[in-house]
């Protein structure tokens, strides 16, 4: 039974608000789980003491058996000092020119003096 560290969504449609859940990784996201150890409210201020909370203690036993982080809650463990940092993927380059493109722009920018 693979056990998953995860954010359960509650709250209304505008105001969301998680519980951090230690859960089967089979079951739904708001499905069944086997302990609450946490919760994130993302509407207070990133320095607000009850953004992220967590019982480390609690979070230190079930990682210690083997459950797996989310993304995100790992991201909240590392903070909390709990585990070390995932390393950040490298960005794709989608966001550039394609190739000829680029090269056009590297000869107009060379074509292009400065008037002295």
């Amino acid at each position: 039974m693979p056990v998953r560290i995860r954010m359960s969504r509650a709250g209304k449609r505008s105001k969301p608000y998680h519980k951090i859940v230690v859960a089967d990784g089979r079951s739904p996201r708001d499905g069944k789980f086997l302990e609450q150890i946490g919760s994130y409210d993302p509407l207070l201020p990133r320095e607000h003491k009850d953004r992220v909370k967590v019982d480390l203690d609690r979070a230190k036993y079930w990682l210690s058996v083997g459950a797996q982080p989310s993304d995100r809650v790992a991201k909240f463990l590392a903070t909390a000092g709990l585990l070390a940092p995932r390393p950040r993927r490298e960005q794709t380059k989608k966001n550039l020119p394609r190739k000829k493109t680029q090269e056009r722009l590297k000869a107009a920018a060379g074509e292009e003096k400065p008037a002295s």
